[in-house]
């Protein structure tokens, strides 16, 4: 049990602030942007093993730093629909976890860019993505958008520490893969917004459930979900020629019958405390569909994928509050 009385805050330099800097990064989302970095590389022809390591390693410390960069211009509505997080109970001071934040984004940009110098471009504008979404998340109608375009820019940071960035413009299943990273990644985050309804609706967040309910959110979600399996479908139909793992087949196939799963749990969401389980479902469904995607490139990864997801779970399940995802 966490206790949310209010506390000094710790000091930069302490075990103490890297324990509560490690809450803010939430963990258990780091996976997601490690397998859209994945889903990348795994059109990257030839690439070394160490090189591979280490831009996998930046695609999933990314979410955490930007995580924890955003979360510093979003303390309002936090402190009433996620009262333990750190910084809103004043464990840790904003300019602190500000410095770290673009001092780690700015680490992870130079991994992307030592073989591709045009990552440093792709990640300026993926830094400048992230420190504003927050004015876009109070517009209905940008949220999901804004925060979806920043994350499929992820994905071609990672291909093009590989590969040239124009060679994306050649590649019809890389182009497929990109939009199920942006629609997969837009439904997360509006099935997000279904735990914060009221903190936002208080704090002036003018999101899709606030502005026209849950039963229409859970609709135009069911819309980017059905996105997110049409190009999943259509990244396998362009791959039809080449020899496919049946591990390709099995990991996206789970991912869209979980994504199905996720449409039904929405539709039957009634609270913001309810929400938690249709969140799980879309995030299992994301890793799975592009675990899938990625093994239908690389089917060596099989296994390693396997592994990678069920630390998943395990940190999913380890997280600090049920309800909060």
């Amino acid at each position: 049990m966490i206790s949310l009385a209010q506390a000094a805050p710790h000091r930069l330099i302490s075990r103490s602030f890297l324990s509560a800097y490690i809450v803010t990064m939430r963990p258990y989302l780091m996976f997601v942007s490690g397998i859209t970095g994945i889903a990348g590389l795994a059109f990257v022809e030839h690439m070394s093993s160490a090189s591979i390591v280490l831009v996998v390693l930046a695609s999933f410390l990314s979410y955490g730093f930007g995580q924890a960069l955003t979360d510093c211009f979003q303390t309002d509505t936090d402190s009433i629909s996620s009262p333990y997080r750190p910084l809103t109970r004043g464990l840790v001071r904003k300019q602190d976890v500000l410095g770290v934040s673009l001092a780690g984004l700015a680490f992870c940009v130079w991994i992307f860019a030592y073989n591709n110098p045009v990552n440093v471009l792709l990640g300026m504008l993926g830094g400048a993505g992230l420190a504003t979404y927050t004015p876009f998340k109070r517009r209905w109608w940008a949220g999901p958008f804004y925060n979806a375009w920043i994350v499929a820019v992820l994905c071609l940071m990672a291909f093009s520490s590989g590969a040239s960035i124009h060679s994306a413009l050649e590649n019809p299943a890389l182009f497929f893969t990109v939009i199920v990273v942006f629609f997969g990644y837009a439904n997360f985050v509006l099935t997000g917004y279904f735990k914060d309804i009221d903190a936002d609706r208080s704090t002036k967040y003018n999101t899709l459930p606030v502005r026209f309910g849950r039963e229409i959110s859970a609709c135009v979600s069911d819309f980017f979900a059905l996105m997110t399996i049409v190009f999943a479908v259509a990244v396998f139909v362009q791959s039809a020629g080449t020899a496919a793992s049946p591990a390709a087949f099995l990991f996206s196939g789970a991912g869209i019958l979980m994504l199905v799963v996720t449409q039904l749990q929405l539709h039957q969401v009634e609270s913001d405390e309810d929400a938690h389980p249709a969140i799980s479902s879309c995030l299992e469904s994301y890793l799975l569909i592009l675990s899938g995607i990625a093994i239908l490139r690389k089917p060596e990864w099989s296994i390693p994928l396997g592994i990678y997801f069920l630390f998943f779970l395990i940190t999913l399940k380890l997280r600090p509050r049920k309800n909060q995802i």
